[in-house]
């Protein structure tokens, strides 16, 4: 017998996926995801880039069956999860899997909310879709570590539409065929790059939207007869060729066969800070080292950090514009400035993003005396470490080392934790008590008969 396409191994999972099957642990760590997502969709809502794509989806129309976040209106499905998945990532306080690079809650919760709520479903098919989406997006990511972004590609752009067509394909009930097609067209949706590190510019935030809003496209044309190639990964001129150069079957195979046996998503790891990932092992070195020694900012002689070769062209290069960041969201992406504001102010929340936060002098001050070194021995991205060494001007040298991302598996966020972050969101647009509504909601969402209460929570 030969053997099975990716696309349909990856397709009788996702319909096969039972809630029942699925290990406790996972389960929790799906409702963290869950509230988390919605925080950070109600949060963007207040900003400029998420009125802006409220405003523009909402002229997109559609049938009124799915809930713009943080809005009035309710437009198509396809529409909604364009501007829920841009909220959702657009404060890049959203999920990250290492090694992959993906953001996975930005699309397969978003669509799976969305999708659910147009479809009538059930919280607790819901939550199975939305697993069965994170799961297979994982592991698209993670059969290429690094190679997207070496290529000039957001991960979770070109991951995001296969995470969407399952949980649509799962929730619209797509025949296993149907879904091998729609992973086909996906294929062909696949882009996103990342050339808004020059000057800090929205299309990132976008990425995970239109990733999103794909996926539910191809999931609805496949339900209509429209084909795509089932050889859309491993093909001669499929995705990993077009957009990684390759990819290695054998370790292709193994991340397949690991499907309902091992769960990514218990891998995923919470942000503390609305910030990359990638930069916020080195925030908490820098906050450990400015509260036990006190230090000063004027006392600041120079600020080193070992990397790997990797993260430079995010985080580092060019180095001259990295110590002063164009604005608010390009001080997202730069690690001179991440440290300075840790260490000048001693936190890193939504208000140290905004453009005035950006130009802030002594903040700056202090950006400019960071650099860093290239560590080879630094297994990237596996692994996503942080290492600062501080000089002072009296020539004491203070280091501090972590080898983990917190709220990942190895530190991660309790369920406490995960709440007070969803609540300093959510209330930035919703009340204290419609706050607590979606708390109460999201924790037992596998008994929600329907998602009407909790999606109507979520309106402006």
């Amino acid at each position: 017998m030969p053997h099975s396409s990716v696309a349909r191994r990856y397709a009788r999972f996702t319909l096969g996926l039972a809630l029942d099957d699925v290990p406790a642990p996972v389960v929790d760590k799906a409702k963290q995801l869950v509230l988390d997502i919605i925080g950070s969709c109600l949060a963007s809502s207040q900003e400029e880039f998420g009125r802006a794509v409220l405003r523009a989806t909402e002229s997109l129309g559609g049938l009124p069956e799915s809930t713009l976040i943080g809005a009035a209106a309710r437009v198509g499905a396809s529409h909604a999860v364009l501007a829920n998945g841009t909220l959702a990532h657009g404060l890049d306080f959203d999920d990250t899997r290492e090694d992959a690079i993906v953001h996975t809650g930005s699309v397969a919760v978003t669509t799976a909310l969305a999708v659910g709520e147009a479809t009538g479903a059930s919280g607790r098919a819901v939550l199975e879709a939305a697993i069965a989406g994170v799961e297979v997006m994982c592991r698209v990511g993670l059969a290429v570590p690094g190679r997207f972004h070496a290529r000039h590609y957001h991960p979770t752009s070109l991951a995001g539409s296969f995470a969407a067509a399952a949980v649509a394909g799962r929730l619209r009930g797509l025949t296993e065929d149907q879904l091998v097609s729609a992973f086909g067209i996906c294929g062909s949706q696949a882009g996103g790059i990342i050339e808004y590190l020059t000057d800090g510019s929205w299309t990132k935030r976008l990425h995970p939207g239109w990733a999103a809003h794909a996926g539910v496209v191809a999931a609805l044309l496949a339900r209509s007869g429209f084909t795509g190639p089932e050889t859309v990964f491993e093909g001669a001129h499929g995705f990993y060729q077009a957009f990684a150069g390759g990819h290695d079957a054998a370790r292709l195979d193994e991340l397949l066969g690991t499907l309902g046996r091992a769960w990514e998503l218990l891998e995923l790891t919470f942000k503390p800070y609305p910030c990359g990932s990638i930069a916020q092992p080195y925030m908490d070195c820098a906050l450990r080292l400015r509260e036990r020694h006190k230090i000063q900012p004027e006392q600041i002689a120079q600020i080193r950090c070992r990397t790997a070769e990797g993260p430079l062209p995010r985080l580092w290069e060019p180095l001259a514009a990295k110590h002063k960041p164009p604005n608010g969201y390009a001080a997202k992406f730069s690690l001179p400035y991440l440290l300075a504001v840790i260490l000048v102010k001693g936190r890193a929340g939504l208000a140290e993003f905004t453009d005035e936060a950006a130009r802030d002098e002594a903040v700056l001050q202090v950006a400019s005396r960071v650099s860093y070194e290239i560590d080879p021995s630094i297994d990237y991205p596996r692994q996503f470490i942080g290492d600062v060494t501080i000089r002072l001007d009296d020539g004491r040298l203070l280091e501090e080392r972590q080898d983990r991302p917190r709220g990942g598996p190895d530190l991660p966020m309790t369920w406490e934790e995960m709440e007070a972050k969803f609540r300093g969101n959510a209330t930035l647009a919703v009340s204290e008590a419609r706050a607590a509504r979606v708390v109460e909601a999201v924790a037992r969402l596998d008994r929600l008969e329907r998602l009407a209460p909790l999606m109507e929570s979520l309106t402006a």
